[in-house]
């Protein structure tokens, strides 16, 4: 084999590998930070298990998690961090992509665009 090419493609792996951790790594440090902050907030409070409340609206879609968690609010940024997490792969899924699209693979391009707009549907469509 050509051993440009073969350079290329650890390259490749490389950096997906290091989306993979980073992402997923910034999800646990997010989640910790809020989950953290939630029990310095809320630990002490008593809860009453008996009734169930769901997730307040603003934690139901993307634009309130993160208007939550930029304004601090604990249950936010643990959902910040979930959304983190989500889309890990689908960065993953992205950059591959783009790297099928580089290297003019126009079968795999395909194949990876539907399972990029399957995974970014699933995420914000209703």
């Amino acid at each position: 084999m050509n051993p440009a090419y073969e350079n290329k493609k650890s390259r490749t792996q490389e950096l997906l590998g290091a989306l993979l951790i980073t992402g997923v790594v910034a999800a646990a440090a997010i989640v910790l930070t809020g989950g953290i902050w939630y029990l310095v907030k809320y630990g002490a409070i008593r809860q009453d298990y008996g009734v169930f409340r769901g997730e307040p609206p603003g934690l139901r879609h993307l634009g309130g998690i993160f208007r939550l968690a930029w304004s601090l609010e604990s249950r936010g940024i643990i959902q910040a961090g979930l959304v983190v997490l989500i889309a890990t792969p689908i960065a993953r899924v992205a950059f591959s992509f783009a790297v099928f699209l580089r290297d003019k693979d126009w079968m795999y391009s395909l194949f990876t665009l539907v399972v990029l707009s399957a995974l970014i549907y699933s995420l914000v469509g209703r």
